[in-house]
Formats: C-alpha cells, structure tokens, sequence
C-alpha cells in the first residue's frame, strides 16, 4: 500500500516537529502561488480564477499519491504557455469552448501521465532531449513575454505566437501607451527581481500584487485607463465532467502527449534535484508520473487547467522548510479560503501586475548558460538548440515543439544508427590496446586491423558496422591479414546482426583474411552458439583479450595448424 500510496509512509509518524516546516512553508508557498495561479492563468489565456482552482486540487491529490516531500505542484510558465499554444492553434476563441478545451486537456494530460506510470514507461521522456528542450522553451518563453507587452503598456494588440508581428503591432500601437500601467509593471519587475536576490524565500509576486491593489484602488488608476482584473467569482470550484468530445480529443492529442512529457520533465527534474539534499526518501520516476496524472485527471473535474511541479515554488518550499507533502495540503487550505473570504480584494488588480509576473517567470526561462556550456563541449547539439530556437520564433510554438520533438527523436536515430567506433593499436612495450586516435603512440601493425564497436548490434546499425570494416580494410590495403573484432562493448547482437556476421566471414574468406572475436560478453555469446556462428567461425577464434588472439593467429600461421589452448578461449558469463 505504501508503494501506491506513499502519503503512508510519513503520515502515521507524522508529528509536531514536521507540522512547524510544512505550515510555514505550506503559507509561504501558497502566498505566493495565489497571484503567479492568477498570472499563469491568464498567460495560459484564461480568467485568473481558474489559476487559484488549479491550485487546489491537484496539490492535495498530489500530496497523497507523489513521492516527492517537498514538490510544490500546481500552474507553471512552461505548461500554461503550451496550453496556450495548444487550444489557439485549434482556432477557439469562445470563452465557454476555451475553457472546455483546457479542462479536458488537463484530462488528457493525466490520463497519458497515469497510463506511463501504470506501464512503467518513465523512460520515454529520455526521448526529448535536453539542448531541444532548451532552444523550444527560450524561444517561447521569448515569445509569451513579448505578447505580456499589452498589459505591460496598457494597449490592445492582437494576440499571436509570433515575435515580428508582436513586435509590428506593438510599434503601431505605442501611441495608446499608458504611462501608469507602465509604470506600474516596470516596478513591479524591479521589486520581484530584487526580492528574489535578497531572499527567494519572500513571496515577491504577492509584495507587488498587494502594492499594485493598494496604488490602483487609492488612486482610482482604472479610470486612467488602467485595465484590472475586476470582479472575481467567490467560492470554491464546482463539480464538472470535462467535454469529452472525440473530435476535440483527437485534435488535442499530439500536443497533449507533448506536454505529458515535458511537464514530467520539469517535475522529475525538480524533485530529484531536491531530493538529493534530504536522504529520509527516495523519488520513484513512475510513481511520479501516476500522481502528476491522478492530480491533473482529478483537477480536470474541478475546473483545474494543467499543472505540474515548478522549479521557482520547489525550491522555496524546500528553503522555507517543509518535510512532508502536508506543507501543499496546508497551501491548498490557504487557496481555498481565498477563494471563499478573499476574492473580492483582488478586483482592483491591475493586469499590468500579473504581465510584470510573468514576464519575470518567463524569460527566466530563457536558457544562456545552456548555449555558452554546449559552445565549449558539444557543437552539434548547440546547432539543434538555434534549430529549434529559431524554427519556434518563426514557425510559432506548436510547430516548434512538433520540430523539437522530431528532432529529438531523429538524433536518437542517428546515434543508434551511426555509434562510435574505434581502431585500436598497441601502446608500446604493454599488451594493452587503445584507440589510436586518442594515442598517437600505439603501433599499428599493417597485417591487422583491431576493430571495436561500442553499442549493440542490431538491425538499425547493422549496415553502419559492415561498412566501416569494410572501408577500414580498404584503408589497409593488401597487406592485411586478421581482423580482431573487440567486442567488449558490445551488450547485445539481434538476428540481423548474426546474418552480418556470417556474410562478413563469408567475404573475408574470399580474401584469405582471418577473424577472431575478443571479449564476447556471455548473452551475446550464448546468441551466437544459438545461431551457430561459433561453429562457423571455429571455437578458437573467440579469445579473452585482444593479445591473445594476435599470439593464436600468428601461432596458426607459423605452424600451418591451429592451436587450442581451453584457458585461452572465451568462456564469459
């Protein structure tokens, strides 16, 4: 039961010691998630109201079903701008049908989580790499801030995920600039950002909610052009069974399966980095996804958009002290009577606030380390990032995700397809072999050619394999005499991979050359005797180390007969 529900494995000891953190930090944290829900309601193209319910009940659902203590659950930048993306690419704009069309995504979106976890199947997030990951967020991140500008200047510009316009239509409108909600955001962004540099722990959103509440409503701002946020529904979230409409949800679909696993990605990535820093428990990928999914499913039903754990929130919850998931209990409570007793001090809102917010939240998004840090290791994929980057500004965020997402997969493919190999030559006066790439002093010998494949050996590489030994021999010319095929690293060799094998006997055959395999791991070894391949090349052809197949061949050689010598024959396990 503890594995299924880990919300048993702290609460029957649970005690004063633990309450003391999770109620601090449970108040800290959700001081601060009541104006960024609001904010990333509207960045997601919603009412903010629906950014205070989806702070309710996913927290509590995650409380009880995530393995993470200190995981505060709830709207980020991130998703809320996917959703965004996802629902105006279907070209809705009726509020009803919008708002239909983000709770049912919240459905789909924890059905696909819950349903990975269930099969175990975590590991695919391994399919989005992390420079595409990058180069999509900094772009849309880049993207939703600049569309932030009509609140920030107070003017009305045409909603769109595309930078040139935004910026087009900006320019246009700059004679309609308030100079008060200007100058409301621009404070706004100065007091987040300094309040975060002297102490993330102080809930610098909700410093400049309560600042820009007190200057509007004082000064009658709003009737200066200042746009608010207005009247804001009381009470908790009703009960309602989203739109499960089949044409909607087909529509929905791929840019559903992609939110699952970037909003998973976001999580994990938090939760583990925080849990490092307590040892009392461990987080479990699958788990994981089985409560993001359980708390986003049953957010769904009570008008809850998408959600996951946020970096900026963890990592407060964290320093604030919280010890259990009572801490998002105790934040979900604080929410819940906000909405009941404290909406109505939220009207004089100006949305200029909640623009400073997320511009703030966005472009922190925007990912420079990651450029400068695969500048100096890794160019190719420093060349998918601007990629990707590039193809998001100019092709907008839906099509740069599905990019992304293809990219991703289509460099899995090229590594799979295409691995690493290496010519190995002796280092001098050892009976050591390296890469002779790597060790210019390793001597070469012009009868030999030691070949190392490093990666499994099936069907999707197996035409990669042939041809480099076959190019490697032509490099060697007619002098060559053995070929040692190192296969220490190895793991794996499918049926595909044995007919290779047999065809390559078969043609160095025909050029009287000979092969011996060294290193054979005991699986692939096993595969090969099943296949009869160690029956075809001949059992002394496997040997333990890579001089000891040399000293066969040139004992076979010298006395025109082969020599078996059983200790120095392969017998991995």
């Amino acid at each position: 039961m503890k594995r299924f529900l880990p919300i048993l494995k702290w609460l029957p000891n649970y005690g004063k010691s633990s309450f003391r953190g999770d109620l601090i930090a449970g108040l800290t944290v959700g001081m601060m998630l009541i104006p960024q829900g609001m904010a990333y309601a509207m960045l997601a193209g919603l009412e903010p109201i629906y950014g205070l319910y989806a702070s309710i009940t996913p927290l509590i659902v995650y409380a009880i079903f995530g393995t993470s203590r200190q995981l505060a659950v709830g709207p980020v930048a991130m998703v809320s701008l996917l959703v965004s993306a996802s629902i105006a690419s279907l070209g809705i704009t009726e509020p009803s049908e919008y708002v239909a069309a983000a709770l049912l995504l919240s459905f789909m979106i924890g059905a696909i989580q819950f349903l990975l976890g269930v099969i175990r199947a975590g590991f695919l997030v391994n399919f989005l790499s992390h420079p595409v990951i990058s180069g999509f967020t900094s772009a849309a991140a880049l993207i939703i801030g600049l569309n932030q500008l009509k609140h920030l200047f107070g003017i009305s510009i045409k909603k769109t995920h595309y930078v040139h316009q935004i910026l087009i239509d900006t320019a246009k409108n700059l004679g309609d600039l308030n100079a008060y909600a200007l100058a409301i955001g621009a404070v706004a962004i100065a007091l987040i950002i300094l309040l975060k540099k002297i102490n993330r722990s102080i809930p610098g959103p909700l410093v400049a909610v309560t600042l820009g509440i007190v200057v509007v409503s004082s000064f009658q701002l709003d009737a200066s052009g200042v746009k608010i946020v207005g009247t804001i529904p009381e009470g908790l979230p009703s009960f309602q069974i989203p739109n499960l409409e089949w044409s909607l949800i087909e529509r929905l679909m791929p840019m559903a399966v992609t939110i699952s696993l970037i909003a998973f990605m976001e999580s994990i990535a938090v939760a583990k980095a925080i849990q490092k820093k307590h040892k009392d428990y461990r987080v479990d990928a699958n788990q994981e996804l089985i409560g993001l999914g359980l708390a986003n499913i049953a957010g769904s039903f009570f008008q809850a958009f998408p959600s996951t754990g946020g970096f900026s929130r963890t990592a407060v919850n964290d320093q604030a002290g919280a010890k259990t998931g009572m801490a998002a209990i105790i934040s979900a409570i604080l929410i819940a009577l906000s909405l009941l007793f404290l909406t109505p001090l939220f009207y004089y809102l100006p949305k200029a606030i909640l623009a400073s917010i997320i511009m703030v939240a966005v472009f922190g998004l925007i990912d420079i380390q990651e450029v400068k840090h695969l500048w100096k290791t890794d160019r190719h994929d420093l060349v998918l990032l601007l990629i990707t980057f590039v193809a998001t500004l100019a092709l907008g965020i839906e099509n740069g995700i599905l990019l992304g997402v293809g990219l991703s997969v289509l460099l899995i493919i090229l590594k799979t397809t295409r691995p690493h190999y290496a010519i190995l030559g002796k280092l001098p006066s050892t009976g050591v072999y390296r890469n002779v790439k790597r060790f210019t002093d390793a001597e070469i010998d012009p009868e030999i050619l030691i070949f190392r494949f490093d990666a499994r050996l099936y069907f999707a590489n197996v035409q990669y394999f042939t041809d480099s030994i076959f190019e490697e021999i032509e490099r060697k010319g007619d002098a060559l005499k053995l070929i040692v095929v190192d296969t220490e690293s190895i793991n794996d060799i499918d049926s595909s991979g044995m007919h290779a094998l047999v065809d390559l006997k078969s043609s160095l055959d025909d050029r009287n050359i000979q092969m011996y395999f060294t290193s054979v791991k005991g699986p692939v070894r096993d595969k090969m005797s099943q296949a009869e391949f160690t029956e075809i090349l001949g059992e002394s052809h496997f040997r333990l180390r890579i001089q000891e197949a040399i000293d066969a061949y040139r004992e076979t050689t010298a006395n025109g007969s082969v020599v078996i010598d059983e200790n120095a024959l392969q017998h991995d396990d």
